[in-house]
């Protein structure tokens, strides 16, 4: 699950497993899955719609118009689309935990393994720590030469990071059996 497509993929086959979808629908909880900095046009939906149709994924079919309203098509995951949708949340790889695709894995974590979320939290923490060290080395070597705000993006960036590592080391607890689950 390297490239965006893939992720998009996913992201539609595990909103339609839970009901069929029309498109507006279907594109307005893309974008809650996908978070708020991610626009989904139409011209990226409806071509991933066609490959999941080909690739025998997911069926549409028109449903009749309410009063004043034109038909619209409906998409519904088929068994073959269960299927490769579960052979996807089994996936554990590095592009699982990289920023392009985790969010997207993490929506449907319910319906993950409980090894492949450890496996997948796991790589996430490995990679964000891996990302503190630079961004360590990257302030102290800019602290004498770059200015406040500078600085402070700096900062900020790298508090972003310890605070995700320290949700990351929560939730591998918890998924580990280690401490309850947070109230929320």
């Amino acid at each position: 699950m390297a490239k965006r497509a893939d992720v998009l993929d996913l992201a539609v086959l595990g909103l339609l497993h839970d009901s069929p979808l029309h498109g507006y629908e279907l594109r307005k909880r893309l974008a809650t899955v996908l978070g708020p900095f991610r626009v989904l046009s139409y011209g990226t939906l409806y071509p991933c719609l066609k490959h999941l149709s080909e690739q025998g994924w997911i069926t549409s079919s028109d449903v009749a118009p309410g009063a004043g309203r034109r038909a619209r098509i409906v998409y519904e995951l088929t068994a073959a689309g269960k299927e490769h949708f579960d052979a996807l949340v089994d996936e554990s790889g590095p592009a699982s935990w990289e920023d392009e695709s985790f969010g997207v894995r993490f929506a449907f974590f319910a319906r993950t393994p409980t090894e492949v979320r450890l496996r997948i939290l796991e790589g996430r923490r490995s990679r964000l720590e891996e990302r503190l060290d630079s961004i360590s080395t990257s302030v102290a070597r800019s602290r004498e030469r770059a200015d406040q705000y500078t600085l402070e993006l700096q900062r900020h960036g790298l508090e972003s990071v310890q605070r995700e590592v320290r949700w990351l080391n929560e939730l591998i607890s918890h998924e580990r059996g280690e401490t309850p689950p947070r109230d929320t």
